[in-house]
């Protein structure tokens, strides 16, 4: 499995398409957002700089997705299925993959945050938020495989920039919380991308996420892992 955690890496990082989408993106809606007026306050670019960070990540995650489409419809999978490995490690090396891949969009946000914008924390912040992000980002390369598993590859591509924009948006990766209505205010509590945020946002502020944060990120992360198992298994009887 290690073996192929490691082609999958080089084969996601070789794209040119997901370094400017995950990686380039991000960035430079973060520089344009908190540098427009000049007039944006230290404490905001810290906070944009988590939330952008986040979104990179999110798109990164959830990019894993289509990939993992394109090898359905291209006949990788069904290769996959004759190896020695099982379902579990496949889903499983998919997930780790994530894992590494969602790094590059979180360091390059944040040293656009310390190198560009002055934002200056402690060196354990900057080190525990990346960490924070990097971990909190695992429901979303659950659900990201979910969608590539059960969907076309043109499909999942679609669905994929519909989750990563509304879960963004909604979460308050874009914009703070505050402007919005009570109401979305209060759906936006209960998204993963909200609460996703908030852990990077915490450390930044020297505190600790609340216990509703984890909560609800573990649940969300529980829900997208069974949907990508359930998805996994149907794409096995499809093939």
């Amino acid at each position: 499995m290690t073996a192929y955690v490691r082609l999958e890496v080089r084969r996601t990082l070789r794209d040119v398409g997901f370094a400017i989408s995950s990686i380039g993106v991000p960035v430079m809606m973060y520089l344009l957002f908190t540098n427009l007026g000049g007039q944006n306050s230290a404490e905001f670019k810290a906070a944009a700089m988590v939330g952008m960070a986040a979104y990179g990540a999110l798109g990164a995650a959830l990019s894993l997705g289509t990939g993992v489409a394109e090898d359905k419809s291209s006949g990788w999978l069904r290769q996959l299925r004759i190896t020695p490995m099982t379902p579990r490690q496949v889903v499983t090396g998919r997930a780790l993959t994530g894992t590494v891949v969602v790094l590059p969009a979180i360091v390059a946000v944040l040293l656009a945050g310390g190198l560009a914008n002055g934002v200056r924390l402690e060196a354990w912040q900057w080190a525990v938020t990346a960490v924070a992000l990097w971990a909190g980002s695992l429901p979303f390369t659950l659900l990201g495989l979910g969608n590539g598993y059960r969907l076309s590859a043109q499909t999942t591509g679609v669905v994929n920039v519909a989750c990563n924009l509304g879960l963004a948006v909604v979460g308050g990766l874009w914009f703070p919380v505050e402007l919005f209505p009570k109401w979305l205010a209060t759906v936006s509590s209960y998204t993963p991308t909200n609460r996703f945020s908030e852990l990077g946002r915490a450390v930044a502020e020297g505190v600790m996420p609340s216990a509703a944060a984890l909560t609800i990120l573990a649940a969300w992360a529980a829900a997208f892992g069974a949907y990508a198992a359930i998805s996994y298994r149907r794409s096995g009887r499809a093939a």
